[in-house]
């Protein structure tokens, strides 16, 4: 495959998954990803492929720094790959046999694993400052009282639901900008959750997820809006409006053909969060 295809194929594979990159109200308080050897910050779209794998430690290495340094990628990982410019000089003959040289430049890539990707190497301290995490009683009410919920995993570097595995996975509550973005999103996930053929039904799980088509839009608005109805129950709604309006107008330029998905995705919303609220009629579950 060409580098464009495999960078293509990687963020495709990662919104399918649930990682949308613009919605992120969370900081890497460890700092920018970064090859560990070299110490040189990645830019560009590495920050993005190495920011969304889900990993804390800002460290990668390739599998043959791993191996000079004594360690070893553990077996079944996956690589990550990381892009740049490289140039070559081409020479070309016109028609009067006169020669020239230009200079081309083309994309190549390597793999990197990050450090936590392999044993044996160990990991820079890290001074990270962290803000203490102070729990919203009305959210927590309203995550613990949700029926049959998804499994929660937290420590995650992106907050997404995968819905083959019935799992919203979220970055820890210590490094969200405030609780109430925390919560915010936890909220969006949980309505993604709602979705599940054992709950509402609105998408089988083993239905691909395709970015861009209308489905997955509308199944983004109802997430988003289902997100602000439970922040409002819980009186929190003020300081998380602005960031849902702003993502909501975002998937909103690609459904402006379709004037009725605003009105179909807000009673999906309404029905998702009367079911994480448990005020909906009791939904039977599947065997």
């Amino acid at each position: 495959m060409k580098v464009y295809e495999i960078i293509t194929e990687r963020i495709m594979r990662k919104l399918e998954e649930g990682t949308v990159p613009w919605r992120q109200s969370w900081a890497f308080k460890a700092g920018p990803p970064r090859n560990l050897v070299s110490q040189k910050n990645y830019r560009g779209i590495n920050i993005f492929m190495t920011g969304s794998q889900g990993y804390e430690s800002p460290y990668w290495l390739t599998f043959k720094q791993a191996r000079e340094r004594g360690g070893s990628v553990r077996e079944g990982e996956k690589g990550t790959p990381i892009v740049y410019c490289d140039k070559v000089r081409k020479q070309e003959v016109d028609g009067n046999g006169e020669v020239s040289e230009r200079e081309v430049s083309f994309l190549r890539y390597y793999t990197v694993f990050n450090i936590a990707q392999v044993d044996g190497v160990a990991a820079p301290a890290l001074d990270v400052v962290e803000r203490p995490f102070e729990p919203i009683a009305a959210c927590e009410r309203i995550v613990a009282g949700m029926p049959h919920p998804p499994a929660l995993k937290g420590g995650m570097g992106q907050a997404y639901y995968r819905p083959r595995v019935d799992t919203v996975y979220m970055p820890r509550p210590e490094i969200f900008e405030s609780e109430e973005e925390y919560y915010s999103t936890l909220f969006h996930e949980l309505v993604h959750s709602t979705g599940h053929e054992t709950r509402l039904g609105r998408r089988p799980s083993t239905e691909p997820r395709r970015v861009g088509d209308s489905e997955y839009s509308k199944e983004e608005l109802v997430a988003e809006m289902g997100s602000s109805f439970l922040c409002g129950t819980a009186g929190i709604e003020n300081a998380t409006i602005d960031n849902s309006a702003a993502y909501i107008q975002g998937w909103l330029k690609a459904l402006r053909d379709d004037r009725k998905m605003v009105i179909l995705a807000a009673a999906a919303a309404q029905k998702a969060a009367d079911y994480i609220l448990d005020t909906a009629p009791a939904v039977a579950l599947a065997a």
